[in-house]
């Protein structure tokens, strides 16, 4: 086989859902000559809000600049503490350097690999301004009892959904407990804008502020500026901003992906559920959580090795073989990729705050221990169960 062949024939972890609708409309924006934040933006953001039952969408550029923004609304400051998860990808953790605050993290619950509430609620000091909970993959953290938590000590909550999109909890979207959520749209998530943020909230105030930051702190965009009567003069300039302006090209594949979401999602869980069953007789494999009242938005498919006994301290020997099954996969041609980071493992982290990995030990288990396996919407189910009988198949080779 050739390379190209070996290449064409590999199944990716993931790949997104486009078609002729969104050449289409693409070409039509070109062609309209408005290719910044403008018309095809404002449509994608109304698409989401309503998805999610949300007063308010800001686009952004990505799900890290929508969560800077989220933390500079809800006024974090240098000297605050803010509550995240150890278990997420680096940027939960980088926002909240960003505008001068403390990260200090928190484990998680091994199953869900979402927030250990219990002891979230043990982290908080007079410092604390804000606990920012991951969805992690898809499924919601507990926020019905984040909310409550939230609520006794006065403090902000901002939601790391980048993962989340069609992910609820007692019938409530993910992104719409807490002050604002955040919401990605990079190619490996459900839908895909290339890169791409959002910002949902139910606050006036923060959405104001939000669209505002987004656009180098102008007191109207270019779309309104351009559409009054008066476009000619720039606009007013009152506070620091950035440029985290998501372009029109990018709101027309969001419009057509949105459009799609539906049959998207119908597939994805589809999937899933065939997974679930078909791996359930594995005994060395943990396939995902999904308590009740909870729905999944199966951003990915994350399972975990089994058999971890803190007592024999077995980590070490479950992580290599982890990582001998990914390998013989990888070279059967089934991507494969672990959960994320433990992001109190990472240099940057490990150095500026002197932190161990036993520290926070169910996020440096599921570092060692998850295993994501290839899930996308038009996967057929010969290509499921090519992985599927690797799986089954896999210590035998």
């Amino acid at each position: 086989m050739s390379t190209v062949d070996q290449i064409l024939s590999n199944l990716p972890i993931t790949k997104p859902a486009f078609d002729e609708g969104e050449e289409q409309l693409l070409i039509e924006t070109l062609r309209s000559g408005w290719v910044v934040q403008g018309p095809r933006v404002a449509e994608f953001e109304r698409m989401v809000a309503e998805h999610a039952n949300a007063a308010h969408a800001i686009a952004t550029t990505s799900c890290t600049t929508a969560l800077h923004l989220s933390l500079i609304a809800a006024g974090i400051e240098p000297g605050d503490e803010v509550i995240v998860p150890a278990f997420t990808w680096i940027a939960t953790a980088n926002v909240v350097e960003y505008v001068g605050a403390t990260p200090v993290f928190c484990d998680i619950d091994p199953r869900t690999f979402n927030i250990d509430v219990d002891q979230a609620e043990t982290l908080i000091t007079p410092k604390t301004r804000a606990i920012l909970p991951v969805h992690l993959f898809g499924l919601c953290a507990d926020m019905v009892r984040l909310e409550a938590t939230a609520k006794t000590h006065g403090l902000s909550i901002i939601e790391d959904a980048a993962c989340a999109l069609d992910a609820w909890q007692d019938g409530r979207h993910a992104g719409t407990f807490g002050d604002s959520g955040c919401f990605s749209f990079h190619p490996r998530k459900v839908i895909t804008t290339g890169e791409g943020g959002m910002v949902l909230t139910n606050d006036d105030e923060v959405a104001a502020k939000c669209k505002i930051l987004r656009d180098h702190g102008a007191a109207a965009s270019d779309l309104v500026r351009h559409q009054s009567k008066t476009g000619y003069l720039l606009t007013a300039f009152e506070q620091l901003g950035f440029n985290y302006r998501l372009t029109d090209l990018q709101g027309a594949l969001g419009v057509c992906q949105m459009q799609k979401l539906n049959c998207i999602q119908s597939s994805r869980r589809s999937l899933a559920a065939r997974y679930d069953e078909a791996l359930s007789s594995i005994d060395w494999l943990e396939t995902p959580l999904v308590p009740e009242g909870y729905t999944h938005g199966y951003q990915a498919y994350v399972c975990q090795m089994s058999g971890l006994d803190a007592d024999s301290g077995n980590l070490d020997e479950l992580h290599e073989k982890r990582n001998r099954i990914m390998q013989t996969l990888q070279e059967q041609g089934i991507s494969t990729r672990q959960g994320t980071h433990a992001v109190h493992n990472l240099g940057l982290y490990r150095r500026k705050y002197d932190l161990e990995s036993g520290d926070f030990p169910a996020s440096h288990a599921a570092d060692k221990l998850t295993l994501a396996i290839p899930l996308y919407s038009e996967m057929t189910t010969s290509d499921q169960d090519r992985v599927i009988e690797s799986l089954l198949t896999v210590e035998n080779h």
